[in-house]
C-alpha cells in the first residue's frame, strides 16, 4: 500500500522540536519544577485553527452513533484506515498501545478512534474483533458509503481502492497521518506516520496539561 501524505501540510508545516542536551526541566524560583521551551513545544505539527477536521457522525463498533462531541473532555486521535491493510494500519494502531502505556494513568483521558475507509468490508463486527485487540479502550467508527466519504472530505483525507492480484480483491491506498484533537474538542496537531510513541505522548500530555 503507497502513503499518501497530506500535501499541504507536507508543503507547509511539518516540524519537529530541535534537539537539546540541555536539563529537560529546571527548578523556579519557588521550587517548583519548571518546563525547558524545548519541553513546551509540540513535537508534531501544530494546526491549531484549521478550518477543515472540525467533526464527524459515524457508527461505532458497538452500533452507537458517534460525534467528536461525545469524547469531550479526552484528547482525541483520529486515524483512517482498514482491517485488511498490511503495514501502515496496525502499526499506527500498535504505536498508539504504546503511547498509552506511555501514559500511565492519563491513558483514560485519551481517546483513540479508527475510522475505516473500506465500508465494504469493515463490518462493526469485524471492527468490534480487530481494533480492541490493540488496546481495549480504542473504537473504531464505519459508516456507508455516503458517510465516509464526507468525513473523508471534511478532514481531507485521500482514499482510494487499488484492484488486487485476484479477481474482486482490492487494496486501499490511504492518508497515513493522524489527527489529535485537545479536551474542548478543537483541532491540534497532525500526527505524522511512524514517529515511534514518544513524541506523541509528550503533545498529548502538554494538551492533557492545557496546552
Amino acid at each position: 500500500m503507497r502513503l499518501i501524505p497530506l500535501a499541504l501540510l507536507l508543503a507547509s508545516s511539518f516540524w519537529l522540536a530541535g534537539c537539546s542536551d540541555k536539563p529537560a526541566g529546571q527548578a523556579g524560583n519557588d521550587g517548583t519544577m519548571q518546563l525547558s521551551p524545548a519541553d513546551s513545544a509540540f513535537k508534531n505539527t501544530d494546526v491549531t485553527g484549521l478550518g477543515y477536521a472540525r467533526d464527524f457522525a459515524m457508527t461505532d463498533h458497538n452500533g452507537k452513533p458517534r460525534t467528536l462531541a461525545d469524547f469531550k473532555g479526552k484528547a482525541v486521535l483520529v486515524f483512517f484506515g482498514f482491517t485488511q491493510c498490511p503495514d501502515v494500519c496496525p502499526t499506527t494502531l500498535a504505536e498508539m498501545a504504546n503511547v498509552m502505556q506511555q501514559l500511565g494513568p492519563q491513558a483514560d483521558k485519551v481517546q483513540v478512534l479508527f475510522v475505516s475507509v473500506d465500508p465494504e468490508r469493515d463490518t462493526p463486527e469485524l471492527l468490534g474483533k480487530y481494533v480492541p485487540a490493540f488496546h481495549p479502550s480504542f473504537l473504531g467508527l464505519v459508516g456507508d458509503k455516503a458517510a465516509t466519504e464526507k468525513v473523508a472530505k471534511e478532514f481531507r483525507v485521500f482514499y482510494q481502492k487499488v484492484p488486487g492480484k485476484d479477481a474482486g480483491s482490492y487494496t486501499v491506498d490511504h492518508t497515513a497521518g493522524s489527527y489529535v484533537f485537545d479536551p474542548q474538542g478543537r483541532i491540534r496537531l497532525f500526527v505524522r506516520h511512524g514517529q515511534g510513541a514518544e513524541p506523541i505522548a509528550h503533545d498529548l500530555k502538554l494538551l492533557l496539561a492545557g496546552k
